[in-house]
């Protein structure tokens, strides 16, 4: 069994073209996120899945493997299954590649999910929504969990919704949806095969699919949200995190 982690990156991204190769505090973007994975203790390989030679060439003198995959995948999901060309006892974790502050001890617990032999055909993560502008936004992926903290649906509306009264953020029911994936192998090769369903396709989240196909996620929780660079302005606020971060070492 390998367990190894993948970072999908493509030029094309829709709001902001090339934000691989953005630089925070003068590094690429997909470079930090390729360093934390490093720092993540199960892993035993880590692999860049790109289509652009500008981004593999950003990685040069970095120990990661770069896979020049096919442009034409309709997801990130397929990228990381063309790379890491799994066996069937493998586990592959989807790293997003606009997740510079990824905390690798996290990434070694949604590998630990599946290592231990409990059953899940994935694992992901969540952490506590603590607001109700969070609660109520379609960007905010929440998730329910079940009493072993599988997950029972994914939506981009308030859910569970509760019938009576204002939503109770401190009952411990109110989850958001961490987006780093992990897969057994012949589950990743199954779930890249089977392609989108209704319900993906309604709530334009990938991971509904598994819950169509039958498979239990198990879901780690955290209270890491993260910070993701989806536009230029994104870039300063990460900066000044990782500014912050050193000043605390000192």
């Amino acid at each position: 069994m390998r367990i190894v982690g993948v970072i999908p990156s493509r030029w094309g991204s829709t709001r902001f073209p090339g934000k691989s190769l953005a630089l925070i505090a003068g590094k690429p973007l997909v470079l930090h996120v390729a360093e934390a994975c490093r720092r993540a203790k199960l892993f035993d390989e880590v692999i860049v899945a790109t289509d652009d030679r500008r981004i593999a060439g950003a990685l040069e003198g970095c120990p990661v493997r770069v896979v020049m995959t096919r442009a034409d995948h309709p997801s990130g999901t397929d990228r990381v299954a063309e790379a890491a060309n799994p066996s069937d006892d493998d586990i592959i974790v989807n790293v997003q590649g606009d997740e510079p502050l990824i905390d690798p001890d996290l990434l070694d617990a949604v590998a630990s999910k599946l290592a231990d032999g409990s059953g899940w055909q994935m694992s992901t993560a969540c952490a506590p929504v603590r607001s109700e502008e969070d609660l109520f936004s379609k960007s905010v992926v929440k998730v329910v969990l079940d009493s072993e903290d599988g997950a029972l649906y994914f939506s981009r509306l308030p859910v569970p919704c509760r019938r009576d009264g204002a939503p109770d953020l401190d009952s411990g029911l109110y989850m958001r949806h961490i987006g780093v994936y992990g897969y057994r192998g012949d589950f990743l090769k199954r779930f890249v095969a089977h392609g989108p369903c209704p319900l993906e396709r309604c709530e334009s989240l990938e991971q509904l699919r598994a819950l169509w196909m039958g498979a239990r996620i198990g879901v780690v929780r955290t209270n890491d949200v993260g910070i993701g660079v989806d536009l230029p302005e994104d870039v300063g606020v990460v900066e000044r995190i990782l500014r912050e971060r050193d000043a605390k070492r000192v």
